[in-house]
């Protein structure tokens, strides 16, 4: 029995009561628990301690008791999120491995489940700046940690995740560590007016930053060409953000030692790399298995009798290492277009926050929605070479875009009372809420 058991036990177990008197906590700590695995940090009976379950279980439990207001946000968003779930059921019971695919299955509604009660009990713009802080905190722990070790080391180590998670592999922690470093840059905006906090989560930016970088994954420099591309782009200054970009660049490429530029370089002969061949191998097994069968083959689809019918390389069992052809795979054309319509319809929702932002949402929410799509940039870039497409974190920023544009509408409808009628209807985040004034004014 070590301390760093018996912190983690008192930590989860103390925070019990505090989730049955607000359960949105319940939330927070779950986060906590998925992203950052503390108990994975431990030596002894901590270590396999189902703690996520019984701080699930506490959430549901005050869930029914709670006499707070909740309600679900049915937006386009959540209905086609919903009806993936449903889909990814279906899938499964006609799944090749049913079996196997029920085990996976169940994984996976345990984080859907928490996600969309994210929609329900993060219902205030407090509440969801302490998931931000939860998440970042969480995973930035390893990033911090991460970019340490780089500069000690030289960068000659990869930098690893919690054991047992989604990002315990450099490639996946390095994707995670470039889609909440927008996360940090808007809490670092938000915290400004504090001196110590701005300086602690500037350093955090930088160390995050170098760790993704020491990471040595490809997929993570793809993921930074393309964050940094979209920075550019949006910049209203490109004249002087470019030139800085290329001299980050440049500082970066003459720190690496000679290992990362190898490791980099192959990106270029992805021909000879085994690694390379294998996943395109899955991928166009992912295109096969999803022209044969409409909802796909199911979870754990991936085995030798599977690849010998629809992989030009039967001997390389491989999965598929990508958000796109996993899906595929999984659940079909369908399913794949399901979960690529959930991001574009987030995307879209961030927009609009982002061109109504003299109306409706105050300029800390239009600055949460740019760095919510910066880390969506990070996730459809680098999560085309990984399997993370069940991950947590891509489904809280959907739920947070969901959250943002639904607090905004929510200012709109506050806005429709007697005074509203006496001045002229404007800019309603779709519109709908402006026509509605225009009709009453008519009468």
């Amino acid at each position: 029995m070590g301390i760093r058991d018996l912190l983690v036990t008192a930590l989860v177990f103390g925070s019990l009561p505090l989730i049955l008197w607000r359960p949105y906590i319940g939330i927070l700590v779950w986060s906590w628990l998925s992203y950052m695995n503390p108990h994975r940090l431990t030596y002894g009976f901590a270590y396999n301690m189902p703690f996520a379950q019984i701080v699930a279980l506490t959430l549901l439990v005050a869930l029914l008791f709670s006499s707070e207001k909740k309600s679900f946000p049915l937006t386009g968003t959540t209905a086609v999120w919903l009806l993936f779930v449903i889909w990814m059921c279906l899938t499964t019971a006609l799944a090749v491995y049913p079996d196997a695919a029920m085990i996976q299955l169940t994984k996976v509604l345990k984080i859907q489940l928490v996600a969309l009660l994210t929609l329900v009990l993060i219902n205030d713009r407090k509440k969801l700046d302490h998931l931000i802080i939860a998440i970042v905190f969480s995973i930035g722990f390893f990033s911090v940690k991460g970019g340490v070790f780089t500069i000690l080391t030289g960068g000659a180590f990869r930098v690893w995740g919690p054991t047992g998670s989604f990002i315990e592999e450099n490639n996946s922690l390095a994707v995670a560590v470039l889609m909440i470093i927008p996360l940090m840059v808007y809490l670092h905006r938000l915290y400004g007016g504090n001196r110590k906090l701005k300086w602690l989560l500037g350093a955090a930016i930088g160390l995050s930053t170098i760790a993704a970088i020491g990471s040595q994954s490809r997929g993570a420099l793809v993921s930074i060409l393309a964050v940094a591309g979209f920075y550019w782009w949006k910049s209203s200054s490109k004249i002087v953000t470019g030139p800085a970009v290329v001299l980050g660049a440049v500082l970066f490429l003459t720190f690496m030692p000679d290992s990362w530029h190898q490791r980099m370089q192959s990106i270029k002969n992805y021909e000879q790399d085994d690694s390379a061949m294998q996943r395109l191998n899955s991928w166009e097994y992912s295109v096969n298995v999803a022209n044969d069968s409409v909802v796909g083959a199911g979870f754990s689809s991936w085995t030798r009798e599977m690849f010998e019918r629809y992989a030009p390389r039967p001997e390389w069992v491989f999965v598929a290492h990508s958000i796109y052809f996993a899906p595929l795979a999984d659940h079909g054309w369908p399913g794949l277009l399901m979960f690529l319509l959930v991001l574009w319809l987030t995307w879209r929702s961030l927009s609009v926050v982002i061109a109504n932002r003299a109306s409706t949402w105050s300029d800390d929410d239009v600055f949460l929605a740019k760095m919510l799509q910066v880390s969506l940039v990070a996730y459809l870039s680098g999560g085309a070479f990984l399997s993370l497409t069940y991950f947590d974190l891509p489904w809280h920023i959907v739920a947070m875009g969901v959250i943002l544009r639904a607090l905004g509408q929510g200012k709109s409808l506050r806005a429709e009372g007697p005074a509203a009628q006496t001045r002229p209807a404007k800019h309603a985040p779709n519109g709908q809420y402006g026509n509605r004034l225009s009709s009453r004014a008519a009468t």
